[in-house]
């Protein structure tokens, strides 16, 4: 929560941007419209409009300091896409258009590029600024101390590139040699040390206070922000609702419950794993089956039942890259006497798991996503872990956030799967497509690199 969005930092790199993207657009659509026949003016006008409506629509000009790049890319994506749309519905209610799908796609595609490259210099470039000059930089001090605040002004220190300068806290519960002095100090030390940013951690102050501090904040033209001390459920999306004028406070279910979302992320599961057993598996599978049988006797293919969509039980697919054994519910161990020769090579490069596309083409499971555990490690780890089960909230991947990471292969201690569990749950609470892209990327450079816990 914030009360308000001051600051006399970065007041000009909105508008900046706003005009810049206008006059990338219209300059584009000049050029490559320049022969449909259309009322240059009026289309102007309205393709103007458009950009501004849909960007305050998906707030696509809400990006701050601390707004990653993959959000970026997601604003950008989210304003481009209904864009297009926008721009091919102006064609049939002008008669005399001509409409062209070339120059569209010219227009949109270089459009999109002119501007992530003016995007991505500018976030850029104002981070480095910022680091190198020390300019840029927004004074704050911190209510409370508290281990969220510990950790926030952990996070100013070590990310110097968000533009964050820490001055101290202020605490009537602790001592400390950090704590400047009590909160009732606190006004008049903002005012005489130019403070732009007060944290508050709302199990340090009463309400009364809090409210004297928001018409401070209001009064003076502070920037008053709110640090919640249950992390494990604020980590997650809040949404306000209104009853009537009360507002109530709830846990937005991730992006992955939305029904829009669900179907995007199928549609690229189909597409990619069809892709993967047209192009790679039809020759593969022969070729691996020759091996396989040469070196041990069974099938060529292992399936296994694994926990998967609300823990529902399907059957996992694998090359076989162990000896027939009785004790598949145990997990491969470094030098494991099972595994064959030929399955240490498929192993090391997650050949083995290739056969899970199928899973994916099926539905039971999807290219990226937590990875399917064995139902002995469920047993052993659902209750010990916390939001170990938030993992069944989406379908298990081929492969996941952790395993890129560097999480995957043998448990050896408690440590390993909570680590899992950290990354499989900030993946579902932050998912986007682009994020699906990058560890697909990162997935295939692992491969060739080689991991070493891939035994």
């Amino acid at each position: 929560m914030v009360s308000q969005q001051t600051g006399r930092y970065s007041k000009y790199i909105r508008p900046i941007s706003v005009l810049f993207d206008l006059m990338v657009i219209t300059g584009l659509s000049l050029y490559f419209f320049r022969e449909l026949k259309l009322n240059q003016f009026y289309y102007l006008v309205y393709q103007s409009l458009t950009w501004v409506v849909i960007a305050i629509i998906v707030k696509y000009y809400e990006v701050f300091r601390f707004t990653t790049p993959v959000e970026i890319i997601t604003k950008l994506v989210k304003q481009f896409s209904i864009f297009l749309l926008m721009v091919i519905a102006f064609f049939p209610f002008v008669k005399t258009a001509i409409f062209s799908g070339k120059a569209v796609a010219f227009f949109i595609s270089i459009s999109f590029t002119v501007i992530l490259a003016f995007k991505y210099f500018l976030f850029f470039y104002l981070k480095k600024y910022r680091i190198s000059t020390g300019s840029n930089f927004r004074n704050a001090v911190i209510i409370g101390y508290t281990p969220e605040a510990i950790r926030l002004k952990e996070v100013f220190e070590n990310r110097r590139d968000y533009g964050y300068r820490f001055y101290g806290y202020f605490s009537d519960k602790k001592q400390n040699p950090e704590i400047l002095g009590k909160v009732e100090e606190l006004k008049k030390y903002v005012i005489e040390n130019k403070i732009d940013e007060i944290y508050c951690s709302l199990n340090e102050i009463s309400n009364e206070k809090l409210k004297d501090l928001v018409e401070f904040a209001d009064e003076n033209k502070k920037t008053i922000k709110f640090i919640p001390d249950t992390k494990e459920i604020f980590s997650k999306n809040l949404k306000i609702d209104y009853y009537e004028l009360f507002p109530v406070l709830s846990l937005q279910k991730t992006q992955l419950h939305n029904p829009f979302i669900k179907g995007v992320k199928r549609v690229f599961d189909v597409l990619f794993s069809l892709l993967v057993i047209i192009f790679v598996l039809s020759w593969l599978i022969p070729i691996l089956a020759v091996l396989i049988k040469l070196e041990s006797k069974g099938p060529v293919f292992f399936k296994q039942g694994r926990p998967g969509l609300d823990e529902k039980e399907f059957f996992c697919y694998k090359f076989r890259s162990m000896q027939v054994n009785g004790n598949t519910e145990k997990e491969a161990s470094k030098n494991d006497p099972r595994v064959t020769k030929m399955g240490k090579f498929m192993r090391k490069t997650s050949i083995d798991e290739l056969p899970q596309f199928f899973n994916v083409l099926f539905g039971d499971m999807s290219v990226v996503g937590p990875r399917p555990h064995l139902w002995s490690q469920n047993k052993a780890y659902a209750s010990r872990i916390k939001k170990y089960m938030v993992r069944h909230y989406v379908k298990p991947g081929v492969t996941g956030l952790a395993q890129v990471k560097g999480f995957r292969g043998e448990i050896e201690t408690d440590e390993d799967m909570i680590n899992r569990i950290k990354f499989d749950v900030f993946y579902i609470e932050n998912w986007s497509l682009i994020m699906d892209i990058k560890i697909i990327v990162q997935t295939v450079i692992n491969i060739f690199k080689g991991e070493e816990k891939a035994y």
